[in-house]
């Protein structure tokens, strides 16, 4: 039986497009961290794992689709990366990387400093001698498998700026000849910031996907949730790391409430609590607790607090509003993100009310950083509508459904321009 213990018989094309497309989802982070040991640069690991999946929707067509497709694509990825180093004629140099990944390295310091494949890699990519944003940008897409549009959208930039971004730092590495190599243990500190960043971009953009059909992209969220586990265990005394999973497990406790049993998506104040996952919630919040009590609370643990006011109260109506202000004015404090201004805004309108908040939104509208976001002209027409002023709110809907590209998103807000003012 060759790789990946093929099943007998040919496949269809669609079975097979299936199976490519769901083995990208599950093994591409895998498939490349294997590829990247032998190939010793990020380049031509990316370059063999792409010709990798190229050459499955041929040979799956002919012999079928194996059993494990990732042990398949790896092994595949892993030979057309050799193949080059042969033709290179430096093979002799890179024969220590040849050893399979579940055998024991014992004189490889990083199997003990970053114990996970996935997480292994991330902090790989996560390289000093690049730029915080580049870093984090070339981990999302070469790593994570996020698309270039969608990184541009968590970042708020046009897609060609981030994709030139991208360039620049796979050309900075090939310029500077950073090799492929795993951070010792005391080398982690300096990278922890950037795969904080990386983890929490991860779920965002699983948490609403910028663009598709589904508000949630169930992949992401979950790979970005084992990332999250897998850094606590890593790292257990660092109050942002438990801060970013208290964080994730707060807000994904929600997630099978936030659409109807038609997709339509669900407001915060229209989700059905009971529905929440108690257990994530009840994690979440120790886990906040326990960053707190460390005395060095930073911008995870801080959301990961509003978070939990959100989980833990009995309503939307209920929710401990000022004390959500308060929270926002401290992560302001740490982060100045005009995102959180914005998010600081919806609260503020609970507490000062609408008019007061439709100021501060206005204001940021003006920011340059937010041009092209559509949550702000949708804020601005939640709060025109609770105003009254249903002509402005109208148009402000017509003016986030120009920007959306997601469709359950898209939806909500063509049903909400629809809707009489209650």
């Amino acid at each position: 039986m060759s790789d990946g213990e093929r099943t007998v018989g040919p496949a269809t094309t669609a079975e097979v497009e299936r199976a490519v497309a769901d083995a990208h989802r599950r093994e591409w982070t895998f498939v490349l961290a294997a590829t990247a040991r032998v190939a010793g640069d990020f380049d031509l690991a990316e370059e063999s794992v792409q010709e990798a999946y190229v050459a499955a929707l041929g040979a799956w067509a002919r012999d079928g689709v194996p059993d494990r497709p990732g042990a398949w694509l790896t092994a595949t990825a892993r030979r057309k990366a050799l193949d080059v180093l042969r033709r290179r004629q430096v093979l002799r140099t890179k024969l220590p990387l040849l050893v399979e990944p579940d055998q024991a390295e014992p004189d490889v310091p990083d199997e003990v400093a970053v114990p996970d494949d996935r997480l292994r890699l991330v902090f790989t990519c996560c390289h000093p001698a690049l730029a915080r944003e580049a870093q984090v940008a070339l981990t999302l897409r070469l790593v994570c498998g996020v698309s270039t549009a969608d990184i541009a959208s968590v970042f708020l930039v046009p897609e060609p700026t981030m994709a030139a971004r991208i360039t620049r730092a796979k050309k900075k590495i090939a310029a500077a000849r950073i090799p492929y190599r795993v951070p010792e243990a005391a080398e982690l500190p300096e990278r922890l910031d950037a795969v904080l960043t990386v983890v929490h971009l991860l779920y965002t953009t699983g948490h609403t996907a910028p663009t598709g059909s589904d508000l949630v992209r169930a992949d992401l969220v979950d790979r970005a949730l084992h990332l999250g586990r897998m850094l606590a265990a890593l790292l257990p005394d660092e109050p942002e790391v438990r801060g970013l999973l208290a964080l994730l497990l707060l807000t994904d406790a929600r997630r099978t409430t936030r659409t109807d049993a038609r997709g339509r998506l669900l407001r915060l104040e229209d989700q059905d609590r009971s529905g929440w996952d108690r257990d994530a919630i009840d994690e979440g919040h120790r886990l906040v607790l326990d960053a707190f009590r460390t005395g060095r609370t930073g911008r995870y643990a801080l959301q990961a607090a509003i978070a939990s006011l959100h989980a833990l109260a009995p309503s939307y109506e209920a929710t401990d509003w000022p004390q959500i202000v308060r929270l926002y004015d401290a992560l302001l404090d740490r982060w100045p993100s005009p995102v959180v201004a914005l998010n600081r805004a919806v609260a503020v309108s609970m507490v000062d009310g609408a008019g007061v908040a439709l100021a501060e939104v206005d204001a940021l509208a003006r920011d340059p950083r937010l041009a092209g976001y559509h949550y702000v002209p949708a804020i601005r027409a939640d709060l025109l509508r609770r105003l009254g002023r249903d002509a402005e709110a109208a148009q402000a809907y017509r003016d986030a459904l120009e920007l959306v590209d997601n469709d359950a998103e898209r939806d909500f807000l063509t049903t909400r321009l629809s809707e009489p003012t209650p």
